[in-house]
């Protein structure tokens, strides 16, 4: 396919070598797309008339290559689509999380405020030669790199939905830990139902897109939201609350290696010891005053606090050390990452202490995303993450 692309584009561009370059992919409103080059010429003939001595006119016909160049053009305009796409998948944290209830089918009835931050992987796809299988690659050992890596289910959950036959090569430069409460995974397979539906032409809506979703998993749907959202039932139900939290307001991620089993903490979880504050209540008071320690309330703390008793440590030490310098530090979705959020300095014992050297530290700030347009990368952010590879065991969530 791209050696035929190539083969097209020289005869279609034959100044190429005298400094004119064919046009590259662009991207208008929801879909990119390969913008119709114009070829302005004359008719595919000109005729032009002469006498001669034999009193009867004569005609010449003169070939001109411009309408033929129009023509196939056309065709490949008419063929021509997306071959190959970059996007960033940012993770989230949860700014508060209540626990508010076990439902019929085990899961927990939760309220949360979710928020993209800038913290993410990068994802590269590009369409596959063959209709055979999706190929996946990473930058890290241990993801599993078959159907049961959530990128490969949203790619065949796409394909089942919309009837398409596009496969793809995707490689993953993973970035966020898993078993960190960020929702990595689940970040990573919205971006790849974002990207199938752009090369096939953007054949489903945004709508149709989070709908589907939630058979992937219940923190999936929230990323096709603005990028806030309270989200309630198990996390698939999402209202997008418009910019709560301003854009410029750092916060630093610290999240030791050890990871916290969502299972497990659900598992000790004690709804007659959750909160009782209202999560309407909570997210008024965000949304009219910010953030602060009060509102930052994650009823999963105290059973991620049994299970992994060193987070308690961590979080206690994290307000201790940075009293003043933080509004409010909190754990993330079941664990086990620490959120200081006013600051994108983590407190000098993370350095200076051997019990941290091993842990994984990032700065981020909050982030949305416009109607039509996936998210991107922040290029204000400097990662100060250690070693990633070595957190990374699965994008599996």
């Amino acid at each position: 396919m791209m050696a035929s692309s190539q083969l097209l584009s020289h005869h279609l561009y034959p100044s190429h070598h005298n400094g004119f370059k064919p046009q590259k992919l662009s991207k208008s409103g929801p879909c990119y797309f390969h913008p119709k080059t114009a070829f302005k010429g004359s008719p595919n003939h000109r005729i032009k008339a002469s006498g001669s001595t034999s009193g009867r006119k004569q005609v010449e016909i003169v070939y001109d290559p411009d309408e033929r160049i129009n023509k196939l053009a056309d065709e490949v305009d008419k063929n021509a689509g997306l071959s190959r796409l970059s996007l960033f998948s940012p993770c989230k944290v949860n700014v508060f999380l209540r626990i508010t209830g076990k439902r019929e089918d085990g899961f927990h009835e939760l309220a949360s405020l979710f928020h993209v931050i800038s913290l993410g992987d990068t994802i590269k796809f590009s369409l596959s030669p063959t209709k055979a299988r999706d190929r996946l690659s990473t930058n890290v050992p241990g993801v599993p790199l078959d159907d049961r890596n959530l990128i490969i289910k949203a790619l065949n959950l796409y394909r089942k939905k919309t009837g398409t036959d596009n496969f793809f090569w995707i490689h993953l430069d993973k970035k966020v830990p898993t078993g960190a409460g960020l929702g990595g995974g689940s970040s990573n397979a919205a971006t790849a139902l974002w990207a199938a539906n752009q090369f096939s032409g953007c054949l489903a809506s945004e709508k149709e897109l989070q709908e589907w979703a939630g058979e992937i998993g219940s923190d999936v749907p929230f990323f096709f939201s603005n990028g806030a959202a309270f989200c309630t039932g198990r996390g698939e139900v999402v209202q997008d609350i418009p910019n709560p939290l301003p854009s410029d307001l750092p916060m630093v991620l610290i999240k030791p290696q050890e990871a916290c089993s969502t299972a497990e903490v659900y598992r000790r979880l004690r709804l007659d010891q959750t909160s009782s504050v209202d999560p309407l209540i909570l997210l008024r008071e965000i949304t009219q005053n910010g953030i602060s320690q009060d509102v930052c309330i994650n009823d999963l703390e105290p059973p991620a606090f049994e299970v992994l008793p060193s987070l308690k440590k961590l979080k206690k030490r994290v307000l201790a050390a940075g009293r003043g310098e933080y509004n409010a530090v909190f754990m993330s979705g079941s664990g086990s990452t620490i959120v200081g959020v006013g600051s994108p300095e983590p407190p000098s014992f993370v350095y200076d202490d051997d019990d941290y050297k091993d842990v994984f530290i990032s700065e981020a700030c909050f982030v949305t995303r416009r109607e039509n347009q996936w998210y991107t990368a922040s290029s204000s952010l400097t990662s100060s993450s250690r070693d990633v590879s070595s957190e990374v065991a699965s994008s599996v969530e």
